[in-house]
């Protein structure tokens, strides 16, 4: 399983090597993301959500990383975090300064080495460093990749006009310089790593299946945000676009990934960030 440190250290699905590439951690008030759950939801899991996935004093850890796919010869990044020098509604994402291209080289990653970059939605911490700040321009990261985008996602956001400065800054570089490649829903990006539909968070969200038949591992994206969603899939985000949906799409996923043992990779989950779940009580739980 991976490291709690920024170099998450790295797994295998089969034969597909997965690294995990943390850019922050944060711990927030579950308030702050939950609309039907506080204090007293994670207090009922104390024992087996501190330290590992909350703090001692109950508040939400989330990691926000970018998980790194080899295998036939490719490099593929899924999701790619904030990103630096960005302007954001969120004052703790404005004008950010890590060290996120150094921490991919530490795990053998040049942004001229990626082959493909995959976005399982357009929100503001999953495409950030789609494009880096050069000359007071912003220019595609990863020159050398196709940027896969969901077809129906791109489309949605283009017409969104309040979230036209994400938009603006880390997707419509990519857009403009050749780059980007719209796909669809069920999109194999190489042999054993494809795209299954997950809406609800947004409307064309997909997550990343790994491994034979897509049942050996997944990478969720925001399909699940926290492990408290296993053990109480009605636990949903404030920022989801449609709630029943993406409750619906949470419990018929996690029967599925319950049923078939696959591993489930958070895409915002702390380290542990790989775990396998079976089914407890009116939900899921993890695995020991």
């Amino acid at each position: 399983m991976f490291k709690d440190d920024p170099m998450m250290g790295k797994l295998y699905v089969g034969n597909i090597e997965v690294a995990a590439v943390r850019e922050q951690l944060w711990t927030i008030s579950p308030r702050w993301l939950f609309a039907n759950a506080g204090y007293a939801v994670m207090a009922a899991h104390r024992d087996w959500l501190v330290p590992r996935f909350n703090t001692d004093d109950l508040k939400l850890k989330l990691s926000i990383h970018t998980f790194i796919v080899r295998v036939n010869g490719l490099t593929i990044l899924i999701d790619t975090c904030v990103g630096n020098c960005k302007q954001r509604s969120l004052d703790t994402w404005t004008n950010m300064n890590t060290p996120y291209l150094e921490r991919l080289a530490a795990a053998g990653v040049t942004p001229e080495s990626v082959d493909l970059v995959f976005c399982t939605h357009l929100h503001m911490d999953h495409v950030g460093w789609n494009t880096r700040l050069v000359n007071g321009k912003w220019v595609p990261t990863f020159a050398n990749a196709k940027y896969l985008f969901h077809a129906e996602e791109l489309e949605h956001w283009q017409a969104q006009a309040d979230q036209r400065q994400v938009f603006d800054d880390s997707v419509a570089p990519v857009v403009d310089a050749g780059l980007a490649q719209l796909v669809a829903a069920d999109h194999e990006l190489t042999d054993g790593v494809r795209l299954t539909l997950t809406p609800g968070h947004t409307p064309g969200h997909c997550s990343v299946l790994l491994g034979e038949e897509g049942r050996e591992g997944v990478i969720t994206g925001d399909m699940i945000h926290h492990p408290i969603q296993i053990a109480e899939p009605a636990v949903c985000s404030r920022v989801c676009s449609d709630v029943e949906q993406a409750m619906q799409t949470r419990r018929t996923r996690l029967a599925q990934w319950s049923r078939d043992d696959t591993l489930v990779l958070g895409t915002h989950f702390a380290a542990p960030t790989a775990v396998r779940i079976e089914p407890h009580a009116e939900g899921y739980r993890i695995r020991a």
